[in-house]
């Protein structure tokens, strides 16, 4: 890799409370759930072969918890922070289930409506970007970032990628390459079958 290239595995966290109940969570900050950390253990295995330097994660618990998990498993330094890679703010969504959501506010999902406090798209990018950046200037050329689901596909979109689910323990590989972001192949961590029953 010639200096000052990096690759980046942005990784989505482990599953958290609010996932096990279905709740839209934004900015929220549940802990992850017993099967989130055997998800982050069991995702080690995947990852121990691409020889990361660093690992990075956002402020909220989810996040910073997944990547503790790792970097402790790789033998790596605790996580650097960055709060720049929270996730999409949900705004008066955040603590609602989907049944609630089309109750409080008809048809809003289906048209694709969001509520007030809701971050968009525009505002979103550039955020996730500059994270990015922030993430970047640490030192090694290939880092382990764990963020959220919004945050992959906020970036996925920006690229012309169409909108594909993506799950726990779920990433997608960029790189910067000159300065400039570009995407790679998503990359599958864990399966039911590679997360043991107990840790």
């Amino acid at each position: 890799m010639t200096s000052g290239n990096k690759e980046l595995l942005v990784i989505r966290h482990g599953q958290s409370e609010w996932n096990a109940l279905g709740l839209w969570q934004g900015q929220a900050d549940p802990p992850l759930t017993d099967l989130g950390e055997r998800q982050a253990a069991a995702a080690v295995a995947a990852l121990a072969p691409f020889g990361f330097d660093a690992v990075a994660t956002s402020n909220l618990r989810r996040s910073n918890r997944t990547g503790q998990v790792i970097a402790q498993g790789l033998s790596l330094a605790e996580p650097d922070v960055e709060p720049l890679l929270a996730e999409r703010a949900a705004g008066e969504w955040s603590g609602l289930n989907k049944v609630q959501i089309e109750e409080q506010y008809p048809g809003y999902l289906a048209e694709g409506r969001r509520p007030p406090g809701y971050e968009s798209d525009e505002e979103l990018l550039p955020r996730i970007l500059a994270g990015l950046g922030a993430v970047a200037q640490m030192p090694g050329g290939r880092l382990a970032v764990v963020a959220h689901g919004g945050v992959i596909y906020v970036l996925e979109e920006h690229f012309g990628k169409s909108f594909e689910r993506i799950g726990n323990l779920g990433s997608r590989w960029f790189s910067f390459v000159d300065g400039e972001l570009r995407i790679g192949d998503r990359e599958e961590l864990v399966s039911e079958t590679t997360i043991p029953d107990q840790i």
